[in-house]
């Protein structure tokens, strides 16, 4: 359950690096006059981020996205999956850039290759949320620490005699904390307490993005 928490920290750590060089290559490329189309980046790159953290909390929440002509609510509500639809205005606006010979080959594939690496995060993060720890390894390791902890007190008796009881129900705290912090990790996407801070990461991609753009 830890090593699924720990590789959903580097994918948003991905995602935060992938949103920061996207947003510096555009900034680069595209003349200081041109308000609008950064305005358009700066909004079609935040989406993709809070379109993500719903889409991996099961939600469509079209309040956090900031609607344009490029993305209307109607397009999201009949959407069953809102970052795709983002990823692909992102290669649409790119793409006519590029027919517009506002930039060329090399960095329309320089481009281009950062916003594949959107895709690989959430197809990542996918594979996470999608495949939980197997039920039967679930079921074993509850029914061990019953038996183990209903049992101990009759190994420790001899020696502890009525200490044996509470020692037993300390390691029952300890065994039974440890499964149920590993169900409350076992999907680092959600909204418990010991869960990713997705949405303040979203925040943070959000502001900084705004700020290299705008």
């Amino acid at each position: 359950a830890y090593d699924r928490w720990w590789e959903g920290r580097k994918l948003l750590g991905a995602l935060v690096n992938t949103s920061r060089n996207l947003a510096l290559k555009i900034n680069t490329f595209l003349p200081e006059n041109d308000t609008a189309k950064r305005k358009l980046f700066s909004q079609l790159i935040s989406n993709y981020c809070f379109s993500m953290k719903n889409h991996l909390r099961d939600k469509k929440i079209v309040s956090e996205l900031v609607l344009s002509n490029e993305l209307s609510e109607k397009e999201l509500l009949s959407s069953n999956h809102h970052p795709n639809l983002i990823a692909q205005k992102i290669f649409t606006q790119t793409k006519r850039m590029y027919d517009q010979k506002n930039i060329t080959d090399n960095i329309y594939l320089t481009i281009d290759d950062q916003v594949k690496q959107y895709t690989d995060i959430i197809g990542g993060c996918e594979r996470i949320k999608k495949t939980p720890i197997p039920y039967s390894y679930n079921i074993f390791i509850k029914k061990f620490i019953f038996i183990y902890t209903m049992t101990l007190p009759l190994g420790l008796a001899t020696t502890f005699e009525y200490w044996a009881i509470p020692i037993s129900l300390f390691i029952l705290y300890i065994l039974a904390s440890l499964e149920l912090l590993a169900e409350e990790i076992e999907d680092p996407f959600g909204e418990d307490t010991n869960d990713l801070p997705v949405n303040d990461i979203c925040v943070t991609i959000k502001k900084n993005v705004e700020e290299i753009l705008n």
